[in-house]
């Protein structure tokens, strides 16, 4: 039995989300600020209605109180007469557990309609007994006070009941906060349609930035996205903008790469194919001068393959930087070249200062230069080396006595591969100066030259300063 694929749920787009979390914020913002408002006052109107009732007991009690009548009955009349409900009220006075004497005119609160009222109210005040009380008349809330009327020594018991309706006196809230309503669901409709425009508004430097990204392949890294604005989405373009800039660098260097290896490669392919193709196998002679010019263009290759190797290496690898005596460094240096034979040898000059920097990767750097001078110089001249401090940089430099390059040629040999042959020959894979250069680079510096007829002078100039961020 297969098991049944999952269902995929919706997917909800970052625009929806955000509008959702506004919309809910707003709605409790809203609801809550309501219903608290709601709340209170209406235990304020509540409280109202109590004062109001209290008020009537205490001026029932005083009419009672100075009244001039016999009996509980003559009391209750005469509270009735003086007590007159207003439009939202009731009142009834009770005789002997009976409804016996109602207000002088018809009210909206006709308590003396309901016999279950009369007996709960006979049931909860005593004699002596005041009861404030809710029940439901007519389907609507009220809200009462009892209180006893008796007149010593008569025997008769008296209860003045007085009721308000809720339902008139929280009708004004209760239209007011229909009102609100109303009006909270209006403001979120407009929340609603302002967020989901604003929303798209700052979301469209994404969904601009989604786009270019399906449109990048590696034929192609000139898209960039617009800039507007100067919020964060905005730095964040900037950002993505930047990082397909450094991917076009990328993939524009790798396919020079791979072009000026293939270049490279065809010669010495090319050679041994030729060879192989017309190589008689019986003739030893013949076989021996292909065996060895197999070997040498298999060996230059193989040159080939490690400078590649360090060159990616040096492009990628991090500085191990530590303070340097750079006149010990050059007396270092120097004595590794020294040992070099057909030339001589000279140390000129040496700075005395202590600079953050890698001493490994600027003595492979010096090295290839002197590698590079003992090539092409004639052998016999002299090559002069030192180092020096000028204006914030130290500078290691070397000298050498070769024929010379021509300056439409001198950006060309720091690129890979970038050979020139001037009388100096064309040596080695193209790849040593390439690599100076970039070691100078990761110390934020770069590399000098001048070059005349009688010889050239290349320098490594990197900051005394504080040091760079690792490359």
């Amino acid at each position: 039995m297969s098991e049944s694929p999952r269902r995929r749920l919706p997917r909800w787009s970052v625009r929806s989300r955000i509008l959702a979390s506004i919309l809910v914020v707003a709605t409790l913002g809203l609801g809550g600020a309501g219903l608290v408002t709601y709340v209170v006052q209406r235990m304020h109107i509540l409280d109202g209605v109590d004062a109001q009732l209290e008020s009537r007991v205490a001026h029932a009690r005083s009419i009672a109180a100075g009244a001039k009548a016999a009996t509980v009955s003559a009391a209750l009349t005469d509270i009735m007469t003086r007590l007159v409900p207003d439009e939202d009220e009731g009142s009834i006075g009770i005789l002997n557990g009976r409804p016996a004497i109602g207000p002088p005119f018809p009210t909206d609160l006709p308590l003396d309609e309901s016999p279950a009222f009369v007996k709960t109210v006979v049931g909860n005040v005593g004699t002596n007994r005041v009861w404030l009380g809710s029940t439901v008349l007519g389907g609507a809330p009220v809200r009462y006070i009892a209180v006893p009327i008796t007149i010593a020594p008569a025997s008769e018991v008296g209860i003045y009941v007085d009721a308000v309706s809720l339902r008139a006196k929280l009708d004004d809230l209760n239209s007011a906060f229909r009102t609100y309503a109303i009006v909270a669901v209006v403001a979120l409709a407009a929340i609603a349609l302002v967020g989901w425009f604003v929303a798209g508004r700052l979301l469209s430097p994404i969904r601009r930035l989604r786009v270019a990204a399906s449109r990048i392949t590696a034929s192609d890294l000139t898209e960039r996205i617009p800039v507007a604005g100067r919020d964060d989405v905005s730095e964040l373009t900037e950002t993505v903008n930047e990082m397909f800039d450094r991917l076009d660098v990328s993939m524009t260097s790798q396919r020079q790469l791979l072009d000026d290896i293939r270049h490279e490669l065809k010669t010495p392919i090319t050679i041994l194919r030729g060879h192989l193709e017309l190589l008689d196998s019986g003739n030893p002679a013949d076989v021996e001068s292909a065996r060895g010019i197999a070997i040498d263009e298999l060996d230059r290759m193989s040159n080939l393959v490690d400078d590649i190797e360090s060159l990616a290496e040096t492009e990628r690898a991090t500085l191990v930087r530590r303070p340097t005596d750079i006149a010990d460094l050059t007396a270092d240096v120097f004595a590794k070249v020294s040992v070099l034979r057909h030339h001589r040898w000279e140390l000129r000059e040496a700075a005395h200062a202590r600079v953050d920097l890698d001493p490994e990767r600027i003595t492979q750097a010096w090295l290839q230069l002197a590698d590079n001078a003992a090539k092409y110089s004639p052998e016999g001249t002299t090559i002069v080396l030192g180092s020096r401090i000028d204006d914030g940089f130290v500078e290691f430099w070397l000298s050498d006595a070769g024929p010379g390059i021509p300056p439409e040629a001198w950006n060309r040999i720091f690129e890979r591969f970038g050979r020139v042959d001037t009388g100096r020959g064309i040596r080695g894979s193209g790849l040593g100066l390439p690599i100076v250069a970039a070691i100078a680079a990761a110390h934020g510096g770069r590399v000098t030259l001048s070059s005349t007829a009688a010889g050239s002078r290349f320098g490594i100039l990197v900051p005394t300063g504080t040091p760079l961020a690792d490359w």
